[in-house]
């Protein structure tokens, strides 16, 4: 599919992305489970239980893209990728293997240590069952039927095992002679498990990619020139990687990518910089229906490359800060929301009112990223979602 109109509901007005804090019980039965003091039939019931209270939660808040809060992984991405044939998780990754230049990784070894685990490609990779069917299919049932469509499911960036790598690192060259030859056995896999999440009611999927963020970064930019890579090329590579992935989905499934710029335990960020990097790359050939961006401090700059998206793709402006508990004024936001939708509105010869319809607010990421989560409590989380949903209220009246 290629998105030439627009698509509403989803995405809403009010969204959140996804991840959300969990209980204090949930975690405990996790760390016990790993400690192999519980076993896996008590976390499975304390997760069920806990996925019902937060699905309620954002239904009583008046949320409609609904999701499980990510209970049943440890990090946002979840298990796609040690869920593929030809992928292996590893522990304690040599470091000479990782471009050391990539935000994440420079965050990790400013603190005196390395990645403490990866998955690394060892064969050809093959779709050989979901991991996230049953996630959504406990989630779906959860919601009348009428609203199963709302909700909506996370997954991992394609190239979230690439380009943390050093060039020719991502894959044995006795499996894979290029990236080419990998990246069309990772974009079968992706076209795989979206038709059986498809198959299944799935109609509205969010990829999480801090990865984008990084093309922003002077940190990112300068190792780039300094490894003699070509970053360009890369980021084009990426983008046809998930046009590849995304070219079977049908008309009626929605497809965003959020793209923040890190949100690991303790409300920590990754990296910096405003999206004119990408912007026009970006936002032109990336075929998804939704770009839901980072926009709670000057770190992700102003909405002036928000005049580069087309007038037949939604931004969902993450606003309000999932990191700390303080809450932002809703008339700023307001003035916010504005000031974006008249940049806009100019640069699509289109008025205010028109260029709204393509928007809507959230927070600028999840709340736990990584199931330990932000510096926040779960009232603060939902004064936060509550803030969200006045924001967009006081906006679009009466919309989802």
């Amino acid at each position: 599919m290629t998105a030439t109109k627009l698509q509403r509901n989803p995405p809403f007005r009010a969204e959140h992305l996804g991840s959300l804090l969990r209980p204090n019980d949930l975690l405990d039965v996790r760390h016990q489970n790993e400690e192999g003091r519980a076993d896996a039939s008590e976390l499975s019931q304390i997760e069920d239980t806990s996925i019902q209270d937060i699905v309620k939660t954002q239904l009583d808040l008046g949320f409609h893209g609904i999701s499980d809060g990510e209970y049943r992984r440890h990090m946002f991405w979840g298990t796609f990728f040690t869920g593929l044939q030809g992928c292996e998780e590893i522990h304690n990754p040599p470091l000479d293997m990782f471009r050391t230049y990539m935000p994440d990784i420079a965050a990790f070894l400013e603190q005196g240590h390395g990645p403490v685990e990866s998955v690394v490609c060892t064969g050809k990779i093959k779709h050989v069952g979901s991991t996230y069917i049953d996630q959504w299919n406990y989630l779906k049932n959860l919601v009348p039927k009428e609203r199963q469509g709302e909700c909506k499911l996370t997954l991992p960036a394609p190239e979230w095992y690439h380009m943390r790598y050093r060039e020719g690192r991502a894959y044995p060259k006795d499996v894979y002679a290029n990236d080419a030859e990998y990246f069309a056995d990772v974009a079968a896999a992706y076209r795989t498990e979206l038709k059986i999440l498809y198959d299944a009611g799935l109609r509205n999927f969010q990829i999480d990619d801090p990865n984008f963020a990084y093309f922003c970064s002077e940190k990112a930019q300068n190792g780039f020139k300094e490894h003699g890579e070509d970053m360009e090329g890369l980021l084009d590579a990426y983008i046809g990687l998930y046009n590849d992935c995304l070219k079977e989905r049908p008309d009626d499934m929605h497809a965003g990518v959020h793209i923040c710029r890190g949100n690991f335990v303790g409300s920590r960020h990754f990296s910096e910089g405003g999206y004119e990097h990408i912007a026009t790359k970006l936002f032109n050939k990336l075929d998804v229906d939704t770009f839901y961006l980072e926009y709670d401090t000057p770190r992700a700059g102003g909405f002036e490359p928000l005049t580069s998206l087309p007038s037949s793709k939604n931004v969902i402006l993450g606003l309000i800060t999932s990191k700390f508990p303080e809450l932002e004024d809703v008339e700023e936001m307001k003035t916010k929301v504005y000031q974006a939708a008249d940049l806009m509105a100019k640069s699509a010869g289109q008025s205010r009112e028109e260029a709204l319809q393509r928007l809507g607010v959230s927070p600028q990421c999840g709340f736990a990223s990584h199931s330990s989560g932000n510096a926040v409590t779960r009232d603060d989380m939902v004064a936060k979602l509550k803030l969200v949903r006045q924001l967009a209220d006081s906006i679009w009246q009466n919309e989802p």
